[in-house]
């Protein structure tokens, strides 16, 4: 089984004899099913699983449930005799944005406890967005994402020792040794082609060929495409125009979305007019949105441009899927025709968004374009990124302008790369690569507040 980071969190969730049920969202086939089965399984005498998009596409047995007694009764007749009590029974709601009005339900069946229940969706930020009656206060939303780079290469054999030693060189801001740093820099390189999707993953583990991790990639690039389809004719059309077209933006120097390319019909297209396609493909997780900020201050979601943004795959081995097919060489041997600039911003961009981090990037017509701003908490404060997959790693005049904008109040900025050695120039600290794996919002499980501080 492929460590998820999640099982530590899901397990503590349904330790508590909580008053909220999970909902755990994200993309199709990022593993929400198999980790909520194996825990679920592992922790109740009694589990049972519905699949609601297979009801829905099937007997639409659950499609007419309007009560909660109508529900028991059908759940009963499904699993009767896997049903036991409030302690020792977890029902698990699979793709439950299948029917929207069992979201509403679930208010109802939490206050009668007579069983623990667990739901996941792939498109729950969409199906609430259009639920009229939210049970907010009866629901704990949390998201799951495709396998980081330190989930894979825990499944590749990397002991946990040697990430944390690593870890510790990063805080210090210490360079690893040559052969660590080897290693490090060719297992990135090698998740640069498989990605963190579970089931390319166990392609990859078990046969080592890359034709059937690209099949399996292939499968779930498609499947998403697919997945427009519950719209009406034009939207989903547009829907898979916007995803089909990602990949081929991010070649482009500014790399955001021109909304008057989409179409490219007569007249003046506006943001406004994508909005709905813009708010699928990231609520459904299948696409991460990088929002423009030109005056960069903490925190960075007061100064948001919504109506400029950048779009990445969820996963970075669905875009070399696409880009590079079958030949990895351009990948592992870092030839220099293959300009690798945008699959290292989308690998760093998925590092961010799977460790909390609201994604933004610095755009000023007369001061450049910073690739990644995120929030600092700790110094209240913003923190440039920039990412380089060559050379010229230290040829970044937009986040030198951007460190010397007194107004910005910023103390550092970050530049990932290929090279090997840390060190500060300038402001400036230059560090390999997957040392972005590092970049974490949360540094404690628990902060506390001591009683002095509180004015009672």
């Amino acid at each position: 089984m492929l460590y998820r980071k999640y099982e530590k969190r899901l397990r503590e969730i349904l330790s508590e004899n909580s008053d909220k049920i999970l909902l755990l969202n994200g993309a199709r086939q990022v593993g929400k099913s198999y980790i909520i089965r194996y825990v679920g399984k592992s922790m109740f005498r009694n589990f049972v699983e519905i699949d609601l998009k297979a009801d829905s596409e099937g007997r639409r047995r659950f499609g007419n449930v309007r009560t909660t007694d109508d529900f028991y009764l059908l759940l009963g007749a499904i699993a009767g005799k896997n049903l036991g009590s409030y302690e020792d029974t977890l029902v698990f709601l699979d793709e439950i944005q299948s029917y929207p009005h069992l979201l509403t339900m679930l208010k109802f069946l939490n206050q009668e406890r007579r069983y623990r229940f667990v739901a996941s969706g792939s498109q729950l930020g969409v199906a609430l967005a259009e639920t009229a009656s939210v049970p907010l206060g009866s629901v704990l939303i949390e998201q799951m994402y495709p396998l980081d780079f330190e989930e894979f290469l825990l499944a590749c054999g990397c002991s946990q020792d040697t990430i944390n030693s690593a870890e510790k060189s990063f805080l210090g801001r210490q360079s690893l040794s040559d052969a660590l740093h080897d290693y490090f820099l060719s297992q990135f390189r090698l998740y640069l082609i498989i990605g963190g999707m579970p089931e390319a993953v166990n392609a990859f583990l078990k046969s080592r060929n890359v034709v059937k991790v690209r099949r399996v990639q292939k499968d779930i690039h498609n499947l998403y495409r697919i997945d427009a389809s519950q719209y009406d004719d034009r939207r989903k059309l547009v829907i898979r125009k916007i995803y089909d077209t990602l990949p081929s933006n991010m070649e482009n120097r500014k790399k955001r979305i021109i909304v008057k390319d989409i179409e490219r019909k007569q007249g003046h297209a506006q943001f406004s007019d994508y909005a709905d396609e813009f708010e699928y493909l990231t609520n459904s997780g299948i696409a991460l949105q990088v929002q423009a900020v030109s005056n960069p201050r903490f925190p960075l979601i007061e100064s948001v441009r919504k109506n400029l943004i950048k779009l990445y795959l969820n996963d970075v081995g669905l875009l070399t899927a696409i880009l590079y097919d079958n030949n990895i060489n351009a990948i592992l041997q870092n030839e220099n025709s293959i300009n690798l600039g945008s699959v290292y911003e989308s690998v760093v961009a998925q590092e961010l968004n799977a460790h909390g981090f609201a994604l933004h990037y610095y755009d000023n017509k007369q001061k450049g374009e910073v690739d990644f701003v995120i929030d600092d908490f700790s110094l209240l404060s913003v923190l440039p990124i920039e990412v380089k997959s060559g050379k010229d790693y230290k040829v970044h005049s937009a986040i030198d302008t951007f460190l010397a904008t007194p107004d910005y109040h910023v103390r550092q900025g970050i530049v990932f790369s290929n090279e090997q050695q840390v060190s500060a120039e300038n402001g400036v600290v230059y560090m390999p690569v997957y040392y972005s794996m590092f970049l974490k919002r949360e540094t404690s499980e628990e902060i506390i507040i001591p009683d002095d501080s509180v004015g009672i």
